[in-house]
């Protein structure tokens, strides 16, 4: 069964993990670029490498982010001499995020690099990049507007959520790549990433809702929400920013006339979205068998949808 997984985040980049370990190679995960940015001399893409590091076993599962016993032996010697210290890389990541400079540099796609990344560190799953153009996800605030990144780290995600700007989406377009993906799957998944800031960007890009909407293939979401609650992450902040419901029936009215059914936790006390129907299921990933689970649950139910 091929698989497009879109995915930004935690949620997302787990449930790719599993659906790896059920279709291999026939899974491609779109990942949100909106959180990309410029630091210490380096392009950095969270999302794609997070999805990357989870998808080659590397992921540091405590933090969250970054490589197991990576050290950050570079970081602290860029802190001594003087550059910013509140966006940290582990070495490791670093090398990564200074291949994917180069590479841009001497004209090359952020999709080329990515694919060469994940190729470097034995992934099998493809993962794609939203698209090769800039775009940025600025939040917001009663104190003004913030990058994402900034408001994630430096305010800890604290401060009101008043809206969400994407910077450069107007000039943004999905890859050959991410239509190749969406035009050749079997089942279209949105993953229980943050439906505001990780799954909206790349749904914001012109032609990506048009392109899932035009495949034949079963459209399913999976809830961020476990028993009623967000695993990690502002979910719930954002949410509320934008006037939707903190609960899996809020998530699924920003993907009204998208998705065909939605993988709701069997655990969660709000009701399901009536509109579509809904699988109750348990949907905690916390661990590897946990992810695989949940892979195969989301992957029988859409095959029980046939086509749209």
């Amino acid at each position: 069964m091929r698989v497009a997984l879109l995915a930004g985040g935690t949620g997302g980049a787990k449930l790719a993990a599993g659906m790896q370990e059920e279709v291999g190679l026939d899974l491609a995960v779109i990942a949100n670029t909106g959180d990309d940015l410029e630091a210490l001399g380096v392009h950095v893409s969270p999302d794609p490498d997070l999805v990357t590091y989870w998808l080659s076993g590397e992921i540091d599962e405590a933090r969250g982010w970054g490589v197991e016993g990576d050290t950050f032996t570079a970081f602290e010697r860029l802190k001594q001499l003087g550059a910013p210290s509140w966006f940290g890389l582990s070495d490791r990541d670093l090398a990564a995020c200074l291949y994917r400079r180069q590479f841009l540099d001497d004209g090359g796609r952020s999709t080329d690099a990515q694919a060469q990344i994940a190729r470097g560190l034995g992934v099998e799953a493809r993962v794609l990049p939203m698209c090769d153009t800039p775009v940025r996800t600025q939040i917001v605030t009663p104190g003004g507007t913030r990058g994402l990144q900034e408001y994630l780290i430096l305010d800890q995600g604290q401060p009101q959520v008043l809206g969400v700007e994407l910077e450069g989406i107007e000039a943004a377009e999905p890859t050959p790549e991410v239509r190749e993906a969406l035009r050749g799957a079997d089942v279209i998944v949105l993953g229980p990433s943050n439906p505001v800031i990780s799954i909206g960007p790349i749904l914001a890009v012109p032609g990506v809702r048009e392109a899932i909407a035009a495949s034949p293939a079963p459209v399913l979401a999976v809830s961020p929400y476990v028993a009623g609650a967000v695993v990690k992450g502002p979910t719930d902040r954002f949410m509320e920013g934008i006037g939707r419901p903190t609960t899996a029936a809020g998530v699924a009215s920003l993907y009204a006339g998208l998705i065909d059914a939605m993988v709701v936790d069997e655990g969660d006390p709000d009701p399901a979205p009536a509109e579509i129907p809904a699988l109750a299921a348990p949907t905690l990933m916390d661990g590897a068998a946990a992810r695989a689970r949940l892979a195969r649950i989301v992957l029988d139910y859409a095959a029980t949808l046939g086509s749209s």
